[in-house]
């Protein structure tokens, strides 16, 4: 197989053996995979993959085909799929537990659902496993133009809940309004917006202290990137007073069977929905894995609106 591997912080295109399956693995012939921030910090030296993932080779979601199975994934065998990876999904062949396999529905395109799994399973996690977000109740998502930040708007939007999307710049209102955005507002525009029930902060300091004053009595913040920051002073006393909840989360760090139990919790609650389209999945570029330098590049860049994503014939 070939691969990105991280060779004293920079990417080089290189040739792997191809990898075996052992019990409830599934091997994926990888077509199309995305970019995370966590891919970005990997290359620097930052965030090493987890125990029993590939050391060397980013990449943490990707899609395609499974063309080998070991003992006990045999059903898999022949089926589109996608998944969440501790590292390893920016080559042409991965192993994957077959519990962290979502299927693909027919008709939906292998180039986005290279990008589907980490926003959709990070977003559910955050807003409907941690949060507990309710119809009716007021959603905040900060940096709503990324990734995870476009699969939080969609998700809030099927909740019911009133979603604001924040963004840096208005280059991407009526995209996020196309998505199920209910208000879009400008970043210094958060301080304004009347008393909200749970911010997804996605940028880190640089807005969590505006978020944590929006959120009103039993208000929940959940922490999933730190880009602009990740050390915050915190008012304990009107933590106090409005009995709020502050908490965050990595999927990567996870037990297998956490990330087993978050990416069940997906397929229940939102396969059905992507089948039928309801869910999309914003590509901005798609790079083939020989210019991996380039996407890399690409994604560390601002302005963008979705997902930069590596191709794989």
């Amino acid at each position: 197989m070939r691969a990105a591997v991280i060779t004293e912080g920079r990417l080089e295109i290189a040739e792997r053996p191809d990898p075996i399956p052992g019990p409830g693995e599934v091997r994926v012939h990888i077509q199309a995979a995305g970019l995370n921030a966590a891919d970005l910090l990997q290359v620097a030296g930052h965030y090493p993959a987890p125990a029993g993932w590939p050391p060397d080779i980013p990449g943490l979601e990707l899609a395609g085909t499974v063309d080998a199975t070991g003992p006990g994934a045999e059903g898999w065998l022949g089926r589109r799929v996608c998944a969440i990876v501790g590292g390893g999904g920016h080559a042409t062949s991965a192993l994957v537990p077959s519990a962290h396999l979502l299927a693909v529905p027919e008709g939906v395109d292998l180039r986005a659902a290279g990008a589907f799994a980490e926003g959709f399973v990070t977003a559910h996690d955050a807003l409907v496993s941690q949060a507990g977000l309710r119809s009716g109740e007021r959603l905040v998502v900060t940096g709503a133009a990324g990734g995870v930040g476009t699969a939080a708007v969609q998700i809030g939007a099927m909740l019911g809940a009133h979603t604001i999307a924040v963004t840096r710049s208005h280059a991407h209102h009526d995209a996020l309004r196309d998505l199920g955005a209910s208000e879009v507002i400008l970043t210094e525009e958060l301080a304004d917006v009347a008393p909200v029930d749970v911010v997804l902060e996605l940028v880190g300091a640089a807005t969590a202290a505006t978020s944590l004053r929006r959120l009103g009595p039993h208000g929940r913040l959940v922490v999933i990137g730190v880009g602009g920051g990740s050390r915050l002073e915190v008012d304990l006393l009107a933590v106090m007073q409005r009995r709020l909840h502050l908490t965050g989360s990595t999927l990567r760090s996870r037990s297998p069977d956490e990330k087993a139990q978050a990416i069940a919790a997906v397929a229940t609650d939102l396969e059905h929905r992507w089948a039928r389209g309801g869910l999309r999945v914003p590509v901005a570029e798609g790079y083939p894995l020989a210019e991996v330098a380039r996407a890399y590049e690409a994604f560390g860049q601002s302005g963008r609106f979705g997902h930069v994503v590596l191709e794989m014939p």
